[in-house]
């Protein structure tokens, strides 16, 4: 069982683990050197489908490319 003394910093701060994990990636992403730092700004990106459901039947899937900032 894990200490009291290592209790997650992020949840007293009210984040989620996913919130908390995504700024320190992209605090690490910030302090790369160029070139690199531009290759992993570029893997950025997030690309998901979205299919809604009616009648008990798939509609024409729609495809989403986000960036964490938008």
């Amino acid at each position: 069982m894990a200490s009291t003394g290592a209790a997650p910093f992020w949840r007293a701060a009210g984040m989620t683990y996913v919130n908390y994990a995504n700024l320190c990636a992209k605090m690490v992403r910030n302090c790369l050197k160029e070139p690199h730092k531009s290759e992993a700004i570029s893997r950025e990106k997030v690309h998901y489908s979205i299919s809604k459901w009616a009648d008990g039947k798939q509609e024409k899937p729609s495809v989403r490319t986000d960036s964490p900032d938008e």
